[in-house]
């Protein structure tokens, strides 16, 4: 009787089953790998912030440096969020009856920083310097972009590991003058031989490529 409620090519079935769940569950892992990455996650990232600065108007239309706002960016470790008190270096006097700076406004009313939403974000078992990589002679849009187009600043590299290693084993076109520091329309070199790069102070620039050099 159990051979007509069992025929035998159901033997196979338990087979079958197990294949076809480890072909599933190894193509989800295989995309996860592929595509769970910062370059499909966080690139495009464009958060809204609490004021609407545009950086188009301030670093593009009126030229301001990025060290303006940045101030800590050539000497720490960390490009410093400008405290209220810069906005209203100029804001005191200037379009103070838009209703777009009514946040900061608050702000300094209430003697509170404006909680900026951070949009470039390394994960903490990452060590960066920006001053090194200013000092080395790597500038703002090398890693952020056109920011001086950007109404609103989007993350277009995607800061992956193997990103960063592109331009420590190759640095030599990401390479400008101090000059060009903040330079935006700067354009990377071409044709430039991999390998340490000899800066303008003639000291040799050869980036970490072992693990310790980021993860400390």
């Amino acid at each position: 009787m159990s051979r007509f409620l069992f025929p035998r090519w159901s033997n196979k079935v338990p087979a079958l089953v197990a294949a076809v769940a480890v072909l599933g569950l190894s193509s989800i892992a295989g995309a996860f790998w592929y595509y769970g990455t910062n370059k499909y996650f966080e690139v495009g990232y464009q958060p809204v912030q609490p004021v609407e600065f545009s950086h188009k108007i301030h670093a593009g239309n009126l030229g301001l440096d990025c060290r303006y706002c940045h101030n800590t960016v050539e000497r720490s470790s960390f490009a410093a969020v400008p405290p209220s008190g810069t906005c209203m270096n100029c804001h005191a006097r200037v379009k103070t009856d838009s209703p777009l700076l009514l946040p900061l406004y608050d702000a300094v009313a209430q003697g509170k920083p404006v909680p900026w939403i951070r949009v470039h974000n390394l994960p903490d078992y990452v060590y960066f310097d920006h001053s090194a990589h200013l000092a080395a002679g790597v500038g703002c849009s090398s890693c952020h972009g056109r920011i001086d187009q950007m109404p609103r600043v989007t993350q277009l590299a995607p800061l992956t590991m193997g990103w960063c290693l592109e331009c420590h084993r190759n640095p030599g076109p990401n390479i400008r003058a101090a000059a060009d520091l903040t330079n935006m329309a700067w354009q990377p070199k071409e044709n430039v031989p991999e390998g340490p790069v000899t800066l303008a102070s003639g000291r040799v620039a050869h980036p970490p490529t072992h693990c310790s050099g980021c993860h400390r």
